[in-house]
């Protein structure tokens, strides 16, 4: 093997790693906390033998707690040293991922801070027709590639025309009206608290809460400008049947609570 090839594979194999780090850390934190009891367990019987020698000793019947510290304490040594390295492990496991999560936070404010600006600018180039026209555009590909008849349909018993939401990808039963209304109520619960969840406007209009749904949200922190928008776009699945995607003006934010 040349040097170079070693070099890469050496270099693809720290990347690897350091990629599963968190995983890593938090399998060697479980393991060296189960071998932590196991030393423990084995240390026991000698820790008692010193013990009964030091009472012997002493001629005493009971040691006082001091000194049964003393007469045990050293054979507890390798277990409290690995339970030491078990936390460490884990602590250090729960630190890059506050890391790696404050990183996403940043590039996600970044993309969204992006977005706003290239849609600022396509409709001050272009007007806001043809905006919409590409907007419009957009939606008709989520549904082309989303085919209707691969996808589970939610009947939410709001409304008997198909929608599709472009967050997560689902479809399901609703109206406009029902849409609006649920926009709505999630912007007074946003006056009043401040904050909602991604999953918040999903209970309003009928859908079961996603994984990532209490992640995402909207606030006011920011003077207002937060407030729940929603985009519909009319298009025909591959069946001609009429579907209402449900597109954002303002998409919801990562770590949306993170001023409380």
């Amino acid at each position: 093997m040349k040097k170079t090839d070693l070099l890469r594979t050496v270099k693809k194999a720290k990347l690897a790693v350091a990629r599963k780090s968190p995983e890593i850390l938090v399998g060697i934190g479980i393991a060296g906390m189960v071998m932590t009891v196991v030393l423990a367990v084995k240390a026991t019987p000698k820790a008692v033998t010193l013990m009964e020698q030091k009472k012997e000793a002493l001629k005493e019947d009971k040691l006082p707690p001091v000194e049964v510290v003393k007469a045990a304490w050293k054979c507890y040594i390798p277990a409290a040293a690995v339970g030491c390295a078990s936390i460490a492990c884990v602590v250090g496991a729960s630190t890059v991922h506050a890391r790696r999560n404050a990183a996403l936070a940043t590039a996600y404010s970044l993309s969204q801070s992006a977005l706003k600006e290239y849609r600022g600018k396509v409709i001050e180039t272009f007007g806001e027709k043809k905006e919409q026209a590409v907007r419009d555009a957009v939606a008709k590909d989520r549904i082309s590639q989303n085919p209707v008849v691969n996808r589970e349909v939610f009947i939410t018993k709001r409304g008997d025309t198909l929608c599709f939401d472009s967050l997560s990808g689902r479809y399901f039963k609703s109206d406009a009206d029902m849409l609006r209304k649920a926009e709505n109520s999630l912007n007074r619960m946003l006056i009043n608290d401040v904050y909602v969840s991604l999953n918040e406007f999903y209970y309003e209009i009928g859908l079961p809460p996603t994984k990532i749904g209490d992640d995402l949200g909207w606030n006011l922190y920011d003077g207002g400008s937060s407030m729940v928008e929603l985009y519909f776009s009319s298009q025909l699945t591959a069946d001609d049947t009429p579907c209402l995607v449900i597109d954002y003006n303002i998409a919801p934010k990562y770590d949306y609570t993170h001023n409380l």
